[in-house]
């Protein structure tokens, strides 16, 4: 561990007992640098990527998992390591068969839930390949899109656009994407990441290579939680035996396994007690909705939309009971219309990360009122969205 980490750690603490060493080592929403138990994933990802080492372009490839497999994880990892080698100055690639000078392609990662048009689309690979930063405004799609073609184009080797989180509800669709990835200069190729199998979706027609990432055992799952806590908490605050609670019910989803972490910690340090109680799991695995909305899409909506939910997860019953009372609770805490919420929250349950659950029928005419409830572990997000800032 670094020192910046280390000094992080130490701003991290709080003020009781030193049971939280560091949230964001916990948090579903971090990413490790070495992901666990990914190996045999991360090896066909490089032998898929391997004409990059002869400074060539790899073929179109299709990245495809359940939530919680580690697909992110080792998406981001190996393209971080790759992004930081194809920026070496007269970078030098060696194996065992083969020495010489190439250059490398550039690396460049993208998160389809944060570049939902055209413009921020091109614009985010463009940012990623120049040394000083792209304007964004005052600069047309077209402009952007012939700036990244010119920067590219000077390029031998190209360029791979690793485009993740593909056709979840917040992000561009499938179709879209082939014509943005069409729109790529012709020495580039992408590696697209997602939920649906191949047969589900249009991307897969474009691809040379398919490669699945399979939920985590239940074992490696319990290791996982382990080594987390060994990062994040006071030695020995986790045991065995809840890492295996946690890691059964989770039944292979790493999100929600890292969330109920999350949660019976904060549980656990706001009881100011040093380690994690039974009780704290039980209400942590009872908080964590079935099916849970990832914490890192809630976390990537809009400002203002995060603050409506800021609101909303802090609200009691009575305000959560129907939509209008709701709206007039959140509205009246943001400096946001009651339209402009009562919009949000229905735009929040049509993409599903909250639901709109209807209340009995009660004597009288008229349909019922719907209540809001919240698709995601609000202690996670209360904290993690604390944590971070306003954003």
């Amino acid at each position: 561990m670094d020192i910046d980490a280390r000094i992080k750690r130490r701003q991290r603490r709080d003020a009781g007992p030193r049971l939280v060493q560091d949230y964001e080592a916990l948090a579903p929403v971090t990413h490790l640098d070495e992901p666990s138990d990914r190996g045999p994933v991360l090896e066909r990802l490089l032998d898929h990527l391997d004409p990059v080492f002869d400074g060539r372009l790899p073929p179109n490839a299709y990245v495809h998992g359940p939530c919680g497999a580690g697909k992110t994880a080792v998406v981001t990892a190996l393209f971080g390591h790759l992004e930081r080698l194809s920026t070496q100055t007269q970078s030098v690639i060696y194996t065992s068969t083969r020495a010489g000078s190439p250059t490398a392609p550039g690396f460049v990662y993208v998160d389809a839930r944060e570049t939902t048009s055209e413009f921020a689309f091109y614009h985010r690979v463009l940012d990623a390949l120049v040394d000083d930063r792209v304007p964004e405004h005052g600069i047309g799609t077209e402009e952007i899109r012939e700036r990244l073609r010119e920067r590219v184009g000077r390029s031998r080797a190209g360029v791979v656009v690793g485009v993740d989180h593909v056709g979840a509800p917040d992000s561009t669709d499938a179709d879209r994407l082939v014509e943005l990835f069409a729109g790529l200069p012709s020495n580039a190729s992408w590696l697209a990441v997602g939920r649906q199998p191949p047969a589900e979706t249009a991307l897969a027609e474009y691809t040379a290579t398919t490669i699945r990432v399979a939920p985590y055992r239940r074992q490696v799952l319990v290791d996982v939680l382990m080594a987390r806590a060994s990062e994040g908490l006071a030695q020995q605050a986790l045991t065995h035996e809840l890492a295996r609670r946690i890691a059964e019910w989770a039944d292979g989803n790493a999100h929600d396994a890292l969330a109920a972490l999350f949660v019976a910690t904060d549980r656990a340090s706001r009881a100011d007690r040093d380690r994690l109680a039974p009780e704290d799991v039980d209400a942590a695995i009872a908080e964590v909705p079935d099916p849970s909305v990832s914490l890192g899409r809630v976390l990537a909506l809009p400002a203002n939309k995060q603050r409506v939910l800021r609101e909303l997860v802090d609200l009691d019953a009575d305000h959560r009971a129907s939509v209008t009372a709701t709206t007039e609770a959140v509205s009246a805490a943001v400096d946001l219309s009651a339209g402009t919420v009562k919009r949000y929250l229905y735009e929040l349950a049509e993409s599903g990360v909250v639901e709109r659950v209807q209340a009995e029928q009660r004597a009288g005419k008229g349909r019922p009122p719907s209540r809001v409830e919240l698709r995601f572990p609000p202690t996670a997000f209360r904290r993690l969205y604390d944590l971070r800032g306003e954003p």
